[in-house]
């Protein structure tokens, strides 16, 4: 699957010019988005105990809310929702050799008992838990009537407080350690300066934008000669073309942040979300159209503007000089 690789910066001389304070990022951008993940999440589980079957519109409402929520902080991919691979038991995707349907299917088939308690929930894959196996329960015809409506619904349970408790202990863990470690830096050994704090913040910004070019738009398209729609992000819920804007929304309000709200960098995002407007396909089945494609392919490449952007422009004006920076694909 895609994973992050590290971006190669390196601070110019003389140190970096600040534009923004890290600690007004993180109380402003940051905080508040894990919030949100926190509140959002809780109420999709709750809201499972009380009705856990697939087709209910109070469900998948829940569901659609929780699921932007986490979209909006799948950018910060560092810190607490690193530890204990929580980033990957919310939102394992892509997945190249199909683990999370086989996954399922497994505990499913079994009646595995292993969804009995959060703590043996916990030694699932990752592939079994989080967002794309809560859609995969919730909107693959076949998995809405596999196995017995009771483990179904257990499992769905089990999947959403999985889900909620990663996302509480995020929160814990910027709230009561991570957050003061970046409003600090140069007091810890985890960031040695601002400029280190500085520069985690604009390798989130980079590898964001990447991730949306490569992954949420580049996979479903594919080639000319073999595009790929199945492989478009939860396009079985129909959030494909969601996740895109959802995800250039969050990245340009830590771009603004960033760059004091630069007017040229600000005007290339806007021109991304309009161009996202006129796709009107969300879950990119229509890739496999040539209209279709060109599409999805303009869109592609504001993102790639708005990433050169990034690395031209606020780089340099923050005084980082970006390297290589790149996802690997499977």
């Amino acid at each position: 699957m895609l994973k992050p690789t590290i971006l190669c910066l390196s601070l110019s001389l003389p140190s970096i010019a600040i534009a923004q304070d890290v600690g007004s990022i993180v109380d402003t951008h940051i905080l508040p988005g894990y919030q949100s993940l926190a509140a959002k999440t809780q109420i999709l589980s709750t809201t499972a105990q009380q009705e856990c079957t697939p087709s209910s519109a109070t469900l998948q409402s829940a569901y659609h809310d929780a699921f932007d929520a986490w979209v909006s902080v799948s950018h910060l991919r560092f810190g607490p929702s690193e530890t204990e691979d929580r980033a990957f038991a919310l939102a394992f995707w892509p997945d190249p050799r199909g683990s999370t349907p086989k996954t399922l299917a497994g505990l499913i088939a079994d009646a595995d008992p292993v969804i009995e308690t959060s703590e043996a929930f916990r030694t699932v894959s990752v592939a079994g838990r989080g967002f794309y196996a809560l859609e995969f329960l919730l909107f693959d015809p076949a998995f809405v009537d596999m196995g017995s409506p009771e483990y179904r619904c257990a499992l769905i349970q089990a999947v959403l407080t999985d889900i909620a408790d990663n996302s509480a202990a995020i929160l814990e863990d910027w709230t009561d350690r991570y957050a003061d470690l970046m409003r600090n830096a140069g007091e810890n050994g985890t960031y040695r300066s601002e400029e280190e704090a500085l520069r985690q913040l604009f390798t989130a910004l980079s590898t964001g934008l990447e991730f949306t070019s490569s992954a949420r738009l580049g996979r479903p398209l594919g080639t000319f000669d073999r595009p790929k729609p199945k492989r478009a992000e939860a396009r079985r819920s129909e959030r494909s073309l969601r996740h895109v804007v959802l995800s250039l929304e969050a990245t340009r309000a830590l771009a603004d942040l960033m760059s004091d709200e630069n007017p040229e960098l600000d005007a290339a995002f806007v021109k991304a979300l309009k161009r996202a407007e006129t796709v009107d396909d969300p879950s990119f089945s229509g890739v496999a159209e040539l209209q279709g494609r060109l599409r999805v392919e303009v869109l592609q490449q504001q993102v790639d503007l708005i990433r050169q952007k990034v690395a031209e422009d606020l780089g340099t004006s923050l005084g980082i000089a970006a390297g290589f920076n790149s996802l690997d694909g499977d």
